[in-house]
C-alpha cells in the first residue's frame, strides 16, 4: 500500500521541477524579447548583417532579420512566453499554460531546424518541449477528461440524417458567406507584394 503514494509523491516532484524549469528558461526568453534582446530589430542591424544584400544573407540572417521587423510580433511572442510559464506555477492552471506553450514551442523547433546551423537552442527548444509533453503525460487523467468533456457521449443519440444534411448545408452556406467576407477583406486592403 504505501508504493502507490511514494509513487504518486515522485511523479508530483518530476512535474513540479518540470514546471519550475520550463517557468524559469520561458521567462527569461520570453522578457528578452519584449526588452529587444533576441533578433535583429529594424534599426539596430549589426553592421555585418546591414551591409549584406538579400541573395548574401545566410538563412540564419534573414530569418533573425525577418522576426525582429515587427516590435507588435516580438511582443506577442514575449508576451504568450511568459504568460503560459506563469499559468505552469499553479496545479488548476498548469495544463492551460502547456496548451499556449505547445504550440510555440513547436514553432520554435521549426524555425530552428529551418533556419540555424547551430543547434544548442534547438536542443533546449526540444528539452522545453518534451518537459511540457511530460507534465501532459503525468496529468493523463485530466487531460483525457477535457476530451472526453469536448467530444460527444457515445450514449448521445445520433442526429438523423436529414438533420445532419441540413446542418452540413447551413455550414457549407456559412463557409461560403465568411469566404466572400474575406475575399472582399483582402481585395478592399490590398494583397501585398507576395
Amino acid at each position: 500500500m504505501e508504493q502507490q503514494p511514494q509513487s504518486q509523491s515522485r511523479a508530483r516532484v518530476v512535474e513540479l521541477a518540470a514546471r519550475w524549469y520550463v517557468f524559469i528558461f520561458l521567462n527569461i526568453y520570453g522578457i528578452g524579447k519584449i526588452l529587444g534582446g533576441q533578433f535583429y530589430r529594424r534599426g539596430h542591424l549589426p553592421p555585418d548583417v546591414a551591409s549584406l544584400t538579400l541573395d548574401q544573407a545566410g538563412p540564419f540572417e534573414l530569418a533573425w532579420t525577418f522576426m525582429g521587423y515587427s516590435f507588435a510580433y516580438i511582443f506577442f511572442i514575449g508576451i504568450a512566453e511568459v504568460a503560459g510559464a506563469w499559468f505552469l506555477l499553479w496545479n488548476r492552471t498548469k495544463l492551460i499554460g502547456v496548451a499556449i506553450l505547445l504550440p510555440i514551442m513547436v514553432n520554435i523547433i521549426v524555425f530552428d531546424v529551418i533556419f540555424l546551423d547551430k543547434y544548442g537552442a534547438l536542443a533546449s527548444a526540444t528539452i522545453y518541449t518534451l518537459l511540457l509533453f511530460l507534465i501532459v503525460a503525468l496529468n493523463g487523467d485530466r487531460v483525457l477528461q477535457a476530451i472526453r468533456t469536448l467530444l460527444p457521449s457515445s450514449n448521445e443519440a445520433p442526429s438523423p440524417f436529414a438533420a445532419r444534411a441540413k446542418a452540413a448545408a447551413f455550414a457549407l452556406m456559412l463557409m461560403a458567406a465568411l469566404f466572400a467576407f474575406d475575399q472582399t477583406l483582402v481585395n478592399f486592403f490590398g494583397h501585398g507584394k507576395g
